[in-house]
């Protein structure tokens, strides 16, 4: 990726400011890590959950739910933040307006999903029947709607930052912004077709949207 060239001056002010958007792309380059290590590693732990039928989300149901649930509302929070730093970054390149605009949505879109938490469905938490409930509650709604935003706005990110690194000359990042974007459009719709482990289909590809997203902060801050 092309070093991005600063010509701040000296001051205190300007060094407050590249302080304070450092601060703010570290909160996006740790957001997409955290959420996966902290999901995945309930997903192999709690009793009744697989991630073959069961889609991370569900983990914010039973005694434990409260640390999925804390996990988005953390993670949002952080991408929330972390956009503004990217704003600041990419000010003035192709892209550098709507990539941090809808990873904005997105951690909006999170933390609504962990206000919102989906119904206990098909066998999880332990107990609960098998199949999915015969009516749905309306925080169960209010979660796909989140997620539905949330997912749209990261593929939209990804696909905005491939163009981004595509004008900039950098195929290698373009490509890959390509690739993470369409994993999780991949993901997403073979997920909503019902498709044989759609839960899991998803998960990868969402953590690898999500990913990409905290990589170019991580390097967008290495060189700011």
């Amino acid at each position: 990726m092309t070093a991005v060239q600063m010509s701040v001056p000296s001051t205190p002010a300007a060094s407050s400011t590249r302080s304070s958007t450092r601060s703010l792309l570290m909160c996006a380059a740790v957001a997409a890590p955290l959420w996966a290590i902290v999901s995945l590693a309930q997903a192999a732990t709690r009793e009744g959950f697989d991630l073959i039928r069961h889609p991370l989300s569900a983990l914010s149901n039973g005694s434990l739910g409260w640390l999925q649930i804390a996990n988005f509302l953390v993670a949002g929070v952080l991408t929330v933040a972390g956009a503004r730093g990217l704003r600041r970054a990419m000010h003035g390149t192709p892209g550098g307006r709507w990539a941090p605009r809808l990873v904005l949505v997105n951690g909006v879109g999170m933390i609504a999903a962990g206000i919102f938490v989906m119904d206990p469905a098909d066998g999880f938490p332990v107990g609960t029947p098998s199949g999915m409930p015969a009516a749905l509650t309306w925080h169960s709604y209010g979660h796909m709607a989140a997620g539905s935003v949330a997912f749209i706005a990261l593929i939209a990110a990804c696909y905005v930052l491939g163009r981004h690194f595509s004008r900039a000359g950098n195929r290698g990042h373009a490509v890959a912004s390509l690739v993470a974007g369409t994993a999780l459009l991949v993901g997403d719709g073979w997920a909503m077709s019902g498709g044989t482990a759609g839960s899991l289909t998803l998960a990868v590809g969402t953590i690898t949207a999500m990913l990409w997203v905290s990589v170019v902060a991580a390097r967008y801050r290495r060189h700011f």
